[in-house]
């Protein structure tokens, strides 16, 4: 009775895992010789079949040419697959949850898949850190509570005359709230080689009440109004700033950059008549128009409210809930968190002008903060986990819908851009968190503070927080 060979499918690496630094793992893997040897005997047995070489009858070459041809590339593809294969053992027996790729032992992974001989290697992987929840029943939460006043009303019909107004070319010199088009070109201090470049850079004019700063290409520049006040189509405009430490682009983070504009195209915004507007929308006078808007800002309010709420809730976690972080903040997480926090925005109906401001006083944000936000993270996906929170396809469509209405899109416009950008997934995400903070606050103990004496309690402890 011929010798049966040992089945790949069954094979039972010795597995080791220990902690390797802060949520990293360390995997080290040996396959044992007669599950190397019947990999490769396989594998050769396959190619046997199915090689055609000139001369010989498919099924017939010799084993000996078969290894002297296709031996090395065999081998690799060999070891290729046993080593996948044991590593999605090993995740799957010590039920390990990783983050991102796995960092493979190069020497091992270069080393030629030999018969007879064991193959032995390790892998690093960071994990979903392990820590235990807080019981949260009983937390004071604040609620603050405002009124939206005639003054709210005015601001805001003031704010859609102005942005469903009519552009108008101007060569110069520009204003407050105009928009410029500019060639942009971003290097290193002193450096020549350009690290971005683009034709239609889009700069907003910061307006009175705004303050001097604004972004351009998605960094905060301080003075940004007297930096472009004044000019006119075809200056050139140079900027000097220091890339954020928490940017999406490593080679961007904590350098010093010359930003130049050249200036392309001005355009200023007169604002739309009122008995247009109000024509457009179909409405039959001022007074339905003003409680729409009061309506919408009333809605924006309780998610403001909510949002407020909720931050108390997050705030009480970070400072309760301890647990090491992953060493390596990877910019992908570093763009999730962003994308989340411009689908948020969105959805809470902010201006797409306001959102690049909010969006890039994130980028320069500090190390510390952007920890702290990817720690919550990991805190929240374990409530909603304890809790059983899913998101469904059809909450997803009603967010993305509500968020189109706010931007006055079509949803099937503003799914096609989330879907172009990655921000499909980061919109269910969204909706989880926001669920599990909402359940959260069901075990809180919650009193109403006026909204003015809210507002003044979160800028003293930004204050608190500058002065460190």
């Amino acid at each position: 009775m011929a010798e049966t060979e040992p089945a790949v499918a069954e094979i039972e690496p010795a597995v080791t895992v220990e902690d390797a630094g802060p949520a990293l793992k360390r995997i080290s893997i040996t396959i044992p010789p007669e599950s190397v040897d019947a990999k490769i005997k396989e594998s050769f047995k396959t190619l046997g079949q199915q090689a055609q070489v000139p001369g010989f009858r498919r099924g017939k070459v010799p084993a000996a040419l078969l290894e002297k041809r296709f031996g090395e590339s065999l081998r690799r593809e060999a070891k290729s697959q046993l080593v996948g294969t044991a590593y999605a053992k090993a995740i799957e027996t010590h039920q390990l949850r990783p983050l991102g790729n796995p960092s493979f032992d190069q020497e091992a992974m270069e080393a030629p898949l030999e018969s007879g001989k064991p193959l032995e290697f390790s892998i690093d992987i960071e994990v979903v850190p392990s820590f235990e929840l807080p019981a949260i029943e009983g937390l004071e939460i604040k609620k603050p509570v405002a009124e939206v006043t005639s003054e709210h009303v005015d601001a805001e019909l003031k704010r859609m005359l102005f942005r469903v107004g009519t552009p108008s070319r101007v060569s110069g010199p520009v204003g407050p709230g105009d928009r410029i088009l500019a060639r942009a070109v971003v290097r290193k201090e002193g450096a020549a080689e350009v690290l971005f470049e683009t034709d239609r850079a889009l700069v907003v004019v910061p307006e009175e009440g705004e303050g001097d700063e604004g972004p351009v290409l998605g960094l905060m520049i301080a003075n940004l109004r007297g930096a472009l006040q004044d000019r006119a189509v075809g200056d050139l405009v140079e900027i000097e700033t220091t890339g954020p430490e928490s940017h999406e682009r490593e080679d961007i983070r904590g350098a010093k950059l010359l930003i130049q504009l050249s200036i392309l195209d001005a355009e200023h915004i007169t604002p739309a008549k009122l008995d247009e507007v109000i024509s457009q929308l179909g409405l039959d006078d001022e007074a339905m128009l003003r409680d729409q808007i009061l309506i919408a800002l009333e809605q924006r309010r309780d998610m403001e409210q909510r949002t407020a709420m909720r931050e108390q809730v997050y705030e009480h976690l970070l400072k309760t809930v301890e647990f090491p972080l992953p060493a390596r903040l990877s910019s992908d997480q570093i763009v999730r968190a962003i994308e989340r926090q411009r689908v948020d925005l969105l959805y809470r109906g902010v201006e797409p002008a306001e959102v690049e401001r909010h969006l890039a006083r994130m980028r320069g944000a500090t190390e510390l903060q952007s920890l702290a936000k990817l720690k919550l993270l990991f805190i929240l996906a374990a409530f909603a986990e304890k809790f059983g929170i899913e998101v469904s396809e059809q909450e997803v469509n009603g967010r993305i819908a509500a968020m189109a209405r706010q931007r006055g899109q079509r949803p099937d416009e503003l799914r096609g851009e989330l879907t172009r950008t990655g921000g499909i997934g980061e919109v269910a995400l969204q909706i989880r968190e926001q669920r599990t903070g909402d359940r959260l606050l069901d075990d809180c103990t919650i009193t109403e503070m006026p909204a003015a004496e809210w507002n003044a309690l979160v800028a003293e402890r930004q204050r608190q927080a500058a002065r460190g």
